[in-house]
């Protein structure tokens, strides 16, 4: 069963909502309604899931940047539109850089880029969805390839090296199998682990990367965004690679003394040639 779609309106002046709500009357969307943040607030809290906020930018008492700043930080999924006068420029831009704001939408609006724009919203929002189910795919595959592993370590013994030999095996085939592209990097920034279907996406020799340093063996728009992962947290972003607007995602996980970094490469559209998005 598909998920109902919602998008929530955010502006003091009600002429302003309902010149909104009107965008939509023949979609199946369900709208909902605020005239201020904290309105705003108690409907996300109230209703899940929200898809997508659009927000004017001049409001008493807190401003749309701050509002989806704030919505952004309590429900991450949810795609965050501003609506603003030319005069705020400056500021919404800075927001869409720092990733509070995903798209602006000038005042006074074209009612079909704005219903274009919602369409791309709600596109990015499955197309988040389905990065996050497949990271948990992926996790859960590894939380089993780990316990059979155990499992059979503890059936052959210590010296049982035909165990993890079908435990290997096994992992290598289903990476492979794998419809996205996958890479591990162990602490040292050395390449451990990548599938045909990253070597395929970065035009790279899958099993020859294998222990080369991932800034010597990967495109320089995968190790731009490497570097500017910071904190070993989830983080997810669109890179341009070979031509193909690809997502990214970015995963840490604990092996034994070191946290290895798992990338998700999943692509999205092909056009133009590699650099860094967002």
């Amino acid at each position: 069963m598909e998920e109902q779609v919602r998008i929530l309106l955010v502006d003091d002046e009600i002429n302003v909502l309902r010149s909104l709500e009107r965008n939509f009357l023949d979609e199946e969307y369900e709208i909902l309604t605020a005239s201020s943040g904290t309105e705003g607030f108690s409907i996300l809290q109230d209703v899940s899931p929200v898809q997508v906020v659009i927000s004017d930018f001049r409001m008493p008492q807190m401003n749309g940047v701050d509002f989806l700043r704030e919505v952004r930080r309590r429900w991450p999924d949810t795609v965050r539109i501003v609506l603003s006068g030319y005069a705020d420029t400056a500021v919404v831009i800075s927001a869409i850089n720092e990733g509070e704001i995903y798209k602006f939408i000038p005042k006074p609006w074209n009612d079909d880029e704005l219903k274009i724009t919602i369409m791309n919203a709600l596109e990015r929002y499955s197309l988040n969805k389905k990065n996050i189910e497949l990271n948990e795919a992926l996790f859960a595959k590894i939380e089993e390839l780990k316990q059979a592993n155990s499992n059979l370590e503890r059936l052959t013994g210590p010296g049982g090296v035909a165990g993890r030999n079908i435990s290997a095996n096994l992992a290598q085939k289903i990476l492979q199998m794998l419809p996205v592209g996958v890479i591990g990097i162990d602490s040292a920034g050395v390449i451990i682990q990548c599938n045909r279907e990253a070597g395929d996406l970065l035009s790279i020799n899958a099993s020859d990367c294998i222990g080369i340093r991932s800034s010597e063996a990967l495109p320089d728009a995968v190790t731009e965004y490497i570097k500017r992962i910071g904190e070993q947290k989830p983080e997810s972003g669109l890179l341009l690679i070979n031509g193909c607007t690809t997502r990214v995602n970015i995963c840490f996980v604990q092996d034994e003394d070191q946290t290895i970094a798992i990338l998700l490469f999943d692509r999205e559209e092909c056009h133009g040639r590699g650099r860094f998005i967002r």
